[in-house]
């Protein structure tokens, strides 16, 4: 039985959206435990008695605010998040899941949990949509905002692992997002990740931002500050082009009209740029698994989360990253 540690108070929204989507996750599947960690009294109101044997309630009697610093929370032990990622560190639990500060659960995860063999900055992976239906993955979105080229070559073995063995792609494409096509453009970071990346037989070249999008490569590798710029910005499209069609729905009959016939293709279209869909992003180069949440996360996120850690434990990605590592090393 996979038993998950939950940051049950670390949400924008205090502990009721993730409990209640913690409840939804246990109904809907049987395969696993999990510990709630958090105020005691808070979480306890929205569980239901025929679950209790499957929860284990941890109390904290901290929270790290998104205000507070991610050094802060090194320093208070007694927090949901420094409790929940023990868990994982001391073997109680498997995987940790946390809507909360995100560079709190970060940096708490790098130190306590500690980094894979051959892996020496972790990376949070994020999902785009893409035009043939399934995901691509890129990696990394905020978590490294300087990087060596080395990172990088980490950051496309890492994908490809998880893009295999969780998105069970069975020959991901890799590619170097660069402001061009050519082996020769880029800066200097990306020039001398690319000759690093030859060595993955996986490796489709350089690619550009819309290629993220296309489906033309499954893995795309950046360093954080790029990718946290990509994924920002994707958001913003996303919400501005839901506004302008809501917007020009309101101001015309015809496409009112048209607003109803259209109604399970706009609902399409919702889910797949809905980051509730698959909950939160893999931290990946851990020794264990760690789902970072968005902060307004729903019930709905914070059960695919929970769903996705149970996949990323079954699919044991830190020996295939490991193990990849070693085999395009020699």
């Amino acid at each position: 039985m996979i038993k998950i540690a939950l940051d049950a108070m670390g949400g924008d929204f205090g502990a009721e959206p993730i409990v209640q989507g913690a409840v939804t996750a246990l109904i809907e599947r049987d395969d696993f435990e999990l510990f709630l960690v958090g105020n005691k009294e808070e979480i306890e109101i929205y569980l239901p008695q025929n679950l209790l044997n499957r929860i284990t309630i941890v109390e904290a009697s901290d929270i790290i605010s998104m205000e507070d610093s991610a050094t802060d929370a090194l320093k208070r032990k007694d927090s949901s998040i420094y409790k929940a990622i023990d868990l994982v560190r001391n073997g109680t639990a498997q995987a940790i899941v946390s809507a909360g500060h995100s560079g709190a659960t970060m940096s708490l995860a790098t130190l306590r949990i500690g980094r894979l063999a051959g892996i020496s900055r972790p990376a949070i992976a994020a999902f785009m949509p893409t035009k043939e239906g399934q995901r691509s993955l890129v990696l990394d979105v905020g978590a490294n905002v300087d990087c060596k080229p080395e990172n990088l070559f980490q950051f496309g073995v890492m994908g490809e692992a998880y893009a295999k063995n969780i998105l069970e792609i069975e020959l991901p494409r890799v590619g170097l997002l660069s402001n061009g096509e050519e082996e020769s453009k880029g800066n200097e970071l990306t020039k001398e990740s690319f000759k690093l990346l030859q060595k993955l037989p996986s490796f489709k070249g350089n690619v550009e931002g819309n290629n993220i999008f296309d489906g033309s490569v499954d893995v795309i590798v950046c360093d954080g500050f790029v990718g946290n710029l990509v994924l920002k910005t994707s958001e913003g499209v996303a919400d501005t082009i839901n506004y302008f069609m809501k917007q020009r729905i309101k101001r015309s009959p015809v496409a009112i009209a048209g607003a109803i016939l259209m109604k399970k293709v706009f609902k399409l279209l919702k889910r797949e740029i809905d980051y509730a869909e698959y909950g939160g992003a893999p931290l990946l180069g851990l020794k264990s698994c760690t789902i970072i949440g968005h902060g307004k996360s729903n019930p709905k996120a914070i059960k695919n989360a929970i769903f996705q850690a149970i996949s990323y434990v079954n699919a044991d990605i830190e020996t295939e990253i490991e193990n990849r590592l070693k085999t395009v090393k020699e």
